[in-house]
């Protein structure tokens, strides 16, 4: 027993740091590239309903389906800045007679379906057409849930508001499974998801396969050898990323209206100061999103280089040297 606990720290030791960036590189793919999706959907979100077309037909099917299930008359589908993407729920209890909801860029499931296509497409190994039908069929069943939970919405309003019949706030019960749903719910449903995938597929003998077949072929690495150039560029696209950040942070009116957004697409609330502050909040925002487009461009084309294979990259070696040589005797 004294033996084999000795055997560890000479085992730790031996691991070299280039061995632990891999390690690091191998366990941390998938949610570096989640946090770069993150980023990705809070950019093209932020100018008002960029998903418009999907909260179209989204809120076109949950008000169908409420007029179908809950009786004639129970729900209402009209525009909401421009977009048909406001249903009323209507029912004799609730206060004045409505809850008016609409569908919102964060409510279209548009962020779920990201999340679970990332899980698929970045276990690497299993087959890429399997990958991108497995990802067509994940994000089918998001938007058929998303649309079960907008469903969900009318009966909890009524429990509340039939114990406290025309009572402002009566619906509170639609607003806590709305913020559990959209808080913890989805995220629970999406990851068991890519689980009982990740089994179906038995990816696991997929991505030892795919590391035994991958030697010797070009991939995308992290850069290793940087020139001024390089560093000149990175420097330039983080300055580009800060300067966004703080257009919008530094602006105190920005802060405000963005505030009152949230809270608004939180509660699928519409009302006049929500409209105004949409309005605020949406030209505020265009400018630093084209400052982060450009940083977060600018960032992914220096941080990842391709590798080549060691043969390849000793013949492109020699036919540079023997280019140089060929030059320099003509110079001579």
């Amino acid at each position: 027993m004294a033996e084999q606990s000795k055997s560890l720290p000479e085992e730790v030791e031996d691991l070299s740091w280039g061995e632990v960036g891999k390690l690091a590189q191998s366990y941390l793919r998938i949610p570096m590239a989640l946090i770069l999706v993150e980023m990705f959907y809070w950019f093209i979100t932020q100018p008002t309903n960029t998903l418009g077309l999907i909260q179209e037909s989204e809120a076109w099917i949950w008000y169908q389906l409420t007029e179908l299930i809950y009786g004639s008359g129970s729900a209402t589908l009209s525009e909401y800045n421009g977009w048909t993407t406001l249903v009323t729920l209507r029912h004799e209890d609730f206060w004045a007679d409505q809850i008016r909801l609409y569908v919102s860029d964060e409510c279209a499931g548009v962020h779920e379906m990201l999340f679970i296509t990332v899980l698929i497409m970045m276990t690497s190994g299993v087959p890429q057409r399997l990958r991108i039908r497995s990802a067509l069929v994940a994000c089918g069943i998001v938007y058929v849930l998303n649309i079960v939970r907008l469903l969900m919405l009318y009966p909890m309003a009524l429990s509340g508001c039939a114990e406290n019949p025309n009572l402002i706030g009566c619906e509170q019960p639609m607003h806590d499974f709305h913020a559990f749903v959209y808080q913890w719910g989805f995220l629970i449903v999406l990851i068991l998801m890519w689980l009982a995938w990740f089994k179906w597929v038995n990816a696991g003998d997929h991505i030892r396969k795919e590391r035994e077949a991958s030697k010797g072929k070009w991939k995308f690495i992290y850069r290793n050898n940087w020139t001024n150039m390089h560093i000149a560029v990175l420097m330039a696209s983080v300055l580009l990323i800060l300067g966004a950040f703080a257009n919008v942070w530094l602006d105190d009116e920005a802060m405000e209206a963005k505030e009152t957004v949230d809270m608004c697409e939180f509660y699928s609330s519409v009302t006049g100061t929500c409209g105004e502050a949409n309005d605020v909040w949406s030209q505020e925002i265009q400018t630093s999103w084209s400052l982060a487009t450009l940083g977060m461009l600018g960032l992914a084309g220096t941080v990842v280089t391709i590798d080549r294979p060691k043969s390849e990259q000793s013949k492109i070696d020699l036919i540079e040297s023997a280019a140089m040589l060929a030059k320099n005797s003509e110079e001579e």
